[in-house]
């Protein structure tokens, strides 16, 4: 099982590295973990209310949530588990700490990546994942193909009429 940390700004078009990430991992049981990093604020109040902070959730939408669970439930085979979490921290010791609590194993961005801040204590993670000593992955979400089954199933004319008899 490997665990792929993938940075986001909890926007919709980003769930589509789970595409990229499955096509390119074909043979891998994936856990991915959408992350967002903030800096520690200096103020003593904030800091004594980090573990409470249920408003950084408020940033990802409904809508995020149904679509990591339309994923999770396309990809059933291949992914065991999709989750956010949250880095409060500054230094690249700090998140080396986080990659190896959560046992990453490597971290994907899309080509195109371009850091988005969710408030004012928002950090590019780029500075802390590019020295972090994690393999660092990036993938063309543009391209991916997914397989869709266009074969419909129809009753035979032949049975409907014997039903309708």
């Amino acid at each position: 099982m490997k665990t792929v940390l993938v940075p986001t700004d909890f926007n919709l078009e980003s769930t589509k590295i789970i595409d990229a990430l499955v096509q390119a991992q074909p043979l891998e049981t994936l856990n991915v973990i959408f992350l967002h990093a903030f800096k520690l604020s200096d103020s003593i109040s904030d800091m004594l209310m980090l573990s409470r902070r249920s408003r950084d959730y408020e940033n990802v939408s409904d809508e995020f949530y149904q679509k990591l669970n339309d994923y999770k439930k396309r990809y059933a085979h291949q992914i065991n588990n999709i989750g956010i979490e949250y880095f409060y921290g500054s230094t690249v010791s700090a998140f080396k700490n986080f990659i190896e609590a959560f046992d990453v194993d490597c971290i994907a961005y899309p080509k195109d990546y371009n850091f988005k801040a969710l408030n004012k204590y928002s950090i590019d993670p780029k500075f802390l994942t590019e020295r972090s000593g994690c393999e660092v992955i990036y993938l063309n979400i543009m391209t991916i193909h997914v397989h869709e089954s266009l074969i419909e199933s129809r009753i035979p004319e032949s049975q409907l009429k014997e039903s309708n008899a």
